[in-house]
């Protein structure tokens, strides 16, 4: 049975034939190799281009993360008065700049650089810790230093080229020179009249940095292009007599409690001036007129400032009585008068609904040409205003330079504010005469009294005597313009009769013994802004004159705004020609002509009636 059972089981099995199966497998694997190699050819083909087609182009852009050019600032040129003395130089230095992310070892290095930098080792080392990127270790360094350090190549600390602007006599006419900003461009005065000539031409630098700005270790700096040094200025300017000028001013301004203070001295023939002094009184009250802005630093006497701005170009004032050149010229010119010619003045007039009167009360009088100007009388300058007429008048102001600037051309500089036929009015017939309704920069003033001593020829005033090289060699600036703005005769006239108004009217004071002066005061009221009014008790006093007045040489203004110890020209700026004009005699050499001077009726006799 067991044997029959397995015998029919063996029969009965059935053989399977094998499944066939396609596999995946390959296909997707030479799809992916196609993938790859297409992906390395664009790969290939990118480098390509990138390394070979374009490589000029990214070698340029990756430079050009780290190459800077950098303009160079030229060395400044210097200031120097006519005799050579220094006003304002700059002096190279050398700007020592750190980038403290690159700095490994600050103390390390603070204890090396001490030393060079004039830093004490803990003040340096909080300076190279600040982590900033960018910080100036010190900007005036000596030259010396700063090469010593840059060739001790400390890591992270680069040496620049840098400069000082100074000014080593302190406060010397620096209302006149002005003054730099950090950058050490000029900002006011003559720096910055002639910033582009003193600055230079910028030079160019090559440097490679880091993005805070620091030179990259190991990199070096390459010149494009050089700097050209600044051309110097040589003035016009005497230092020794600008300081007795502002010393003279400076203490006046202080005994007569004034606001401001402006004098100028000029040479008659060439139109130069030797001393321009523009000074403040910081402890005055300003008033309603505003306070004028300084540089914040004493002349040497206490309270008084250099004024940021030169008043003698740029501050325009109604002048008073030295106005009345203008009158008395025209008047000459025309041949209206003489000297001895003889009016009658009354005390006041009427005129366009305004009272005009002399300073002081007087009857009916009869005076010459001559003793209307030495006793600057306002109704008896009217009289001869009155035959001069308007056209007149109008006429000699513009010929004597008033209301054009000046060929300095000083920042600023004012024209002035001056009357004209198309806004005249009835009551400008007495007020143009006597120095009112007209505001003018007392530069002008000046200029109108040296064409009177220059014998009718007006010349214009200069500064800038000449200019420097960096060579040392200097170029003289082209002379002053000239014009014959009236006859020798009718200057020599009113010289011999300025010369009276020092010797017997209001401009006693302004007397030098061995000399011969002429000039002339004011005392003039200020209006009060905005209104139709005078400022109450405020006036400018004023005197200006020329001396020798026989052979003149040298002419000066003298202007103080309110004074209020004294208000008269006469005694508050008059003093201030007389000591200045005496030294500047003396220092020139100037020979005394022997004038005697009669004594005075009096004290300060006459010097109460100029008041306009």
């Amino acid at each position: 049975m067991s044997a029959h059972y397995t015998s029919t089981h063996a029969r009965t099995r059935v053989a399977r034939r094998p499944v066939r199966t396609t596999s995946k497998m390959p296909r997707r694997i030479n799809l992916l190799r196609a993938v790859l190699v297409l992906v390395f050819l664009l790969l290939a083909l990118r480098l390509v281009q990138i390394q070979i087609v374009n490589h000029a182009h990214y070698v340029k852009l990756s430079v050009d993360q780290v190459r800077e050019d950098l303009t160079t600032s030229a060395l400044r040129g210097g200031i120097y008065d006519r005799e050579g003395q220094i006003l304002a130089v700059s002096r190279p230095t050398s700007l020592v700049i750190a980038d403290d992310f690159q700095i490994k070892h600050p103390v390390r290095e603070a204890e090396a650089m001490s030393p060079l930098v004039k830093i004490p080792v803990a003040q340096l080392v909080t300076l190279l810790t600040k982590k900033s990127g960018y910080v100036v270790v010190n900007n005036q360094l000596d030259l010396s230093d700063g090469r010593r350090i840059n060739n001790d190549a400390f890591p992270g600390v680069v040496v620049q080229s840098s400069s000082l602007r100074s000014y080593p006599n302190a406060t010397l006419a620096e209302s006149l020179l002005g003054g730099v900003n950090t950058k050490g461009v000029g900002t006011s005065g003559l720096e910055y009249e002639y910033q582009k000539q003193l600055a230079g031409q910028a030079g160019e630098t090559r440097e490679f940095v880091s993005a805070s700005g620091v030179n990259l270790p190991g990199s070096h700096s390459t010149v494009i292009k050089k700097a050209t040094p600044g051309v110097g200025l040589e003035l016009t300017i005497d230092s020794s007599l600008q300081f007795v000028t502002e010393r003279a001013l400076a203490k006046q301004l202080k005994a007569t409690n004034g606001v401001t203070g402006v004098a100028v001295v000029m040479d008659v023939k060439t139109g130069q001036i030797l001393a321009d002094a523009s000074l403040v009184n910081t402890t005055a009250n300003a008033g309603v007129l505003g306070s004028v802005p300084s540089w914040g630093r004493s002349v040497g006497v206490s309270g008084i400032d250099q004024t940021i701005n030169n008043l003698a170009f740029t501050q325009a004032y109604e002048p008073g009585s030295v106005f009345k050149v203008v009158t008395f010229s025209a008047a000459l010119q025309a041949g209206l008068m003489s000297p001895s010619t003889v009016f009658s003045v009354p005390n006041s007039v009427q005129v366009g609904g305004r009272h005009f009167h002399d300073a002081e009360v007087h009857s009916l009088e009869h005076l010459t040409a001559t003793q209307v100007l030495a006793q600057s009388s306002n109704i008896g300058t009217y009289e001869i205003g009155k035959m001069v007429g308007e056209n007149g008048i109008l006429a000699q102001v513009e010929r004597l330079g008033f209301g054009a600037t000046t060929g300095v051309d000083f920042p600023g500089e004012t024209s002035g504010l001056l009357v004209n036929a198309n806004n005249w009015y009835d009551a400008d017939q007495v007020a143009l005469p006597i120095g009112q309704v007209d505001a003018v920069p007392p530069i002008q003033v000046l200029d109108a009294y040296n064409t009177i001593a220059n014998g009718g020829i007006f010349v214009e005033p200069q500064l800038v005597r000449g200019y420097v090289e960096a060579s040392g060699v200097v170029k003289a600036a082209p002379k002053s313009a000239t014009r014959q703005a009236l006859t020798t005769s009718v200057a020599g006239t009113m010289n011999t009769m300025l010369q009276q108004v020092v010797l017997d009217g209001t401009g006693t004071n302004a007397i030098i013994p061995g000399y011969s002066v002429a000039g002339k005061t004011g005392t003039a009221s200020i209006p009060y802004p905005g209104k139709d009014a005078l400022l109450s008790g405020a006036y400018n006093a004023s005197f200006v004159g020329f001396a020798p007045a026989n052979a003149p040489v040298l002419s000066m203004i003298v202007v103080i705004e309110r004074p209020t110890t004294t208000i008269f020209g006469g005694s508050v700026a008059a003093p201030v020609f007389q000591q200045v004009m005496s030294y500047a005699l003396h220092h020139y050499g100037i020979p005394s002509n022997g004038t005697i001077v009669k004594p005075l009726k009096g004290a300060n006799a006459g010097i109460g009636s100029d008041v306009t």
